[in-house]
């Protein structure tokens, strides 16, 4: 990737480890405050349906009225409640892909991730989703991301024009790495949301980031 190829990426949120409650709403908004965030995607996790149902019905709005984008993880009928904007599949099936892409696209954004190999995900591009993501909601435990994660979408974002979105760890200290590999998208979930972090001071160092690595790129 030459300097005149790089494009600054744009903040995408993991809310898997956002609490459920006042404290959730509170760590959302907080982050949404603080700087340029894109997407805001939501999955269940342990909850149940109806939790999972009250929780999107409290925050998918205020990501709204903040200007970003939020999506809704393998719940078509949760999605469809709450007025998201977006519906996102991780489970690797193309043919999950498909179904959604023909039902939803182009009134909700569609999204898939769990495709692990360059095939897989090339595959995946042919069902025409609005971005791929290379990660795994929630699976963000280390302060490294995964080494795959970051070659396939280095390799993604130099060869295909749909859009990427690449998991990053979760320490700001090892955002560089994601910013290197030129994808359009960096999702950052316990960097931000997890114990201990401060959700503004979180997302206004990401973006700060991100506006250094442009300013290199312009210079070099």
């Amino acid at each position: 990737m030459t300097p005149e190829d790089f494009i600054r990426p744009r903040l995408v949120l993991d809310a898997s480890v956002l609490p459920d409650g006042p404290a959730g709403e509170e760590r959302l908004r907080a982050a949404l405050d603080a700087g340029d965030v894109a997407t805001v995607v939501f999955s269940a996790g342990d909850r149940s349906e109806a939790a999972f149902q009250d929780l999107c019905e409290a925050l998918v709005p205020i990501v709204q009225e903040a200007g970003a984008a939020a999506i809704v993880a393998e719940d078509t009928r949760c999605a469809g409640r709450v007025k998201a904007d977006g519906f996102h599949t991780g489970t690797g099936s193309l043919e999950a892909l498909g179904e959604a892409v023909a039902r939803f696209s182009p009134r909700l954004i569609v999204g898939a991730s769990g495709f692990t190999t360059r095939h897989d995900a090339l595959e995946a591009g042919e069902r025409m989703p609005d971005y791929v993501l290379f990660g795994k909601l929630g699976a963000d435990a280390e302060a490294e991301p995964m080494r795959r994660n970051l070659e396939l979408a280095e390799w993604w974002a130099e060869i295909v024009e749909i859009p990427c979105v690449v998991q990053g760890g979760a320490s700001l200290d090892t955002l560089e790495a994601t910013i290197a590999t030129g994808a359009e998208f960096v999702m950052l979930g316990r960097a931000v949301f997890g114990e201990g972090v401060d959700p503004a001071e979180a997302v206004a160092g990401a973006n700060r980031l991100f506006d250094e690595a442009q300013a290199r790129a312009r210079a070099a």
